[in-house]
């Protein structure tokens, strides 16, 4: 069985995972949640899943769920709160499984630090391995444990690199793998046009107000 923390457990990945282990009881237990700030959902995942610890994004919002609880007679799990919270979720002991799918760079401390405790991460967050992607495998390698690309399209392109993980006849027939963008600045052209070009021809705006530049051509 494995013993997993979710890092953004009120997203959408977040709340698909937990749908993952409700399918599949005798495979996956939840051992701690960060939550964020949606206290409202943080509450109903709390009194459905009973983790050991659940982190949400402050002080505040700690005190105003565990009255919640409290009132719901829910007194066994710990709430805790911000960065270090999260941390804590992501390093505890009884976990052997992190899902690292807070949106941005506030969840790379909690899953390097996961790393860094000998955790197998399913990440769902590219961002973590922009910003520390040298730092984050370095460590892995150094554990010897994976790191799992679990959103859609990484995973996609993960089973293309290896296919022989996930089927040994695609790796036999599979020659060639071609990669499509799209969305930003590659979408569309003729392929001539970006032989050698500079990345900032790449750097067209997208209707994503918070991608950082970087991200939109490293990742």
């Amino acid at each position: 069985m494995r013993r997993i923390a979710i890092l953004g457990s009120t997203g959408s990945i977040g709340r698909s995972t937990l749908r993952v282990v409700e399918s599949y009881p005798e495979r996956f237990q939840v051992i701690t949640l960060a939550a964020g700030r949606n206290l409202d959902e943080a509450f109903e995942q709390a009194r459905r899943w009973r983790p050991q610890i659940l982190s949400v994004a402050g002080e505040k919002d700690a005190d105003a769920l565990k009255a919640r609880l409290k009132s719901a007679g829910v007194r066994d799990i710990e709430v805790v709160y911000g960065p270090a919270g999260n941390v804590r979720c992501a390093t505890h002991r009884d976990v052997d499984f992190v899902v690292s799918a807070i949106v941005g760079v506030a969840g790379l401390e909690a899953t390097y630090e996961a790393v860094c405790a000998g955790k197998i991460i399913g990440l769902a967050n590219k961002e973590c391995m922009v910003a520390a992607g040298e730092l984050i495998t370095a460590e892995a390698r150094r554990q010897a444990k994976p790191l799992l690309p679990i959103d859609s399209e990484h995973n996609a392109v993960h089973q293309c690199l290896a296919p022989e993980r996930c089927c040994q006849a695609a790796a036999h027939h599979c020659a060639t793998r071609r990669f499509v963008f799209s969305q930003g600045g590659v979408r569309s052209g003729p392929k001539s046009k970006y032989g050698r070009a500079h990345r900032d021809k790449f750097r067209r705006p997208i209707p994503i107000p918070f991608q950082n530049r970087n991200v939109v051509v490293e990742s």
